[in-house]
């Protein structure tokens, strides 16, 4: 009886030193065994939990309806929950993968969701002690949650004005049913636009947003531009009479002009339709034309005459020239009171300058003491200027 009464002490010390140190919260902290995630080369992932509602340790982890992994701990971390799973090693996901807690079916069973990120681009894979952050985990409604809203929809939230609704929805679309029909089909087409166009419409908001900063950093520099501007938009004010009577003038003008176009297109046509022929023949002329362009620096004598007629590099030339006025008289105003001979010395005939002697000519012309004392044979013969 000793010894069974010693050996009952022992046990019970030794259960409660056991108990003592191990927190027993039921068979769920108790690792299951062949739960999934638990094998070789399982990893361990940390979630933060805004909320852990009913969930428990060897709860399963779900990826798209196929069970990874289990949940392996739960712990308080301040004001939210820390839950670690151990998934298995065919697990891939990215580093910045959703978890939810959803319900596995209508009875209260939960589960831990996972699923790659909708809202931003994957990147990295999870992996052994990575850590989901509190703002990509969150809780799916539980049923619960949707009976709530349900019966507050039925009970106040406005159900029993859809019969009123839809009562004076009828009598207005009474008689209108075609129209109503067309114009669900264009809001469905603007709707289908505006879609497409929502790239577009987001790029010009940007824009706009970028130009309405621009516009507010040059803000001062416009209010510069303004106060500058006031003058002058007040002397235009000053000036809109005169500006407006100038406008209108213009405008006139422009109508006068243009009924004066009409009337005379038909003339202006007819008279380009008789100058084409001319035109023809000046471009059919063009290359003689700028042949001969070349004769108007020697005329009177043509090129070809100089070149063929006159050869040489000198052509010799004397010329008498008489410019005396019995001589212009005689030739360009006989007949005429002007064309009578000038006075001669008494007893002499008029001089002729084509007959008499070159110093008679002179003498007759000028006075003796500044009469030259030459004479046509005295003059040495000179080359005159050729070609």
């Amino acid at each position: 009886m000793t010894v069974r009464r010693r050996g009952i002490g022992v046990a019970a010390a030794v259960a409660a030193l056991v108990l003592s140190g191990c927190q027993w919260s039921g068979l769920n902290s108790v690792p299951l065994p062949g739960a999934a995630g638990r094998g070789e080369g399982s990893f361990s992932v940390v979630i933060e939990m805004p909320d852990v509602t009913t969930i428990s340790p060897n709860s399963p982890v779900l990826v798209g309806d196929v069970t990874v992994g289990s949940i392996s701990a739960i712990e308080t971390d301040g004001w939210h929950a820390k839950v670690t799973v151990s998934l298995d090693e065919s697990v891939r996901l990215p580093a910045n993968a959703t978890a939810k807690i959803g319900q596995t079916s209508l009875l209260g069973s939960k589960h831990v969701a996972l699923a790659p990120p909708t809202d931003v681009v994957p990147a990295g894979q999870l992996a052994e002690g990575s850590v989901i952050p509190l703002a990509s985990a969150g809780v799916y409604p539980t049923t619960e949650e949707a009976l709530t809203a349900l019966s507050v929809v039925l009970n106040g939230g406005g159900l029993a004005q859809v019969q009123s609704i839809t009562t004076e929805l009828n009598e207005a679309m009474d008689g209108r049913t075609d129209a109503a029909r067309d114009l669900l089909s264009q809001l469905d087409s603007l709707t289908e636009l505006l879609d497409r166009q929502r790239e577009a419409m987001v790029t010009t908001m940007t824009n706009l947003d970028g130009f309405a900063g621009e516009v507010n950093a040059q803000r001062d520099v416009l209010g510069r531009a303004l106060d500058t501007l006031d003058p002058a938009m007040a002397e235009l004010a000053a000036q809109r009479t005169d500006l407006t009577a100038a406008l209108d003038s213009v405008g006139r003008f422009g109508d006068v002009g243009t009924d004066l176009v009409n009337r005379t297109r038909d003339d202006l046509k007819a008279n380009l339709t008789a100058l084409e022929p001319t035109l023809q023949q000046v471009v059919a002329a063009g290359s003689d034309l700028i042949d001969n362009l070349g004769n108007l620096s020697t005329f009177p004598f043509p090129q070809t005459t100089i070149d063929d007629g006159m050869r040489g590099d000198y052509t010799n030339l004397w010329a008498l020239i008489d410019l005396t006025t019995p001589r212009l008289r005689s030739g360009l105003g006989f007949g005429t009171p002007l064309g009578e001979p000038p006075a001669t010395a008494a007893g002499a005939a008029p001089i002729d300058p084509l007959t008499a002697p070159l110093r008679a000519v002179g003498r007759a012309a000028t006075s003796p003491e500044s009469a030259p004392e030459t004479t046509p044979e005295a003059k040495p013969e000179k080359e005159g200027s050729g070609r």
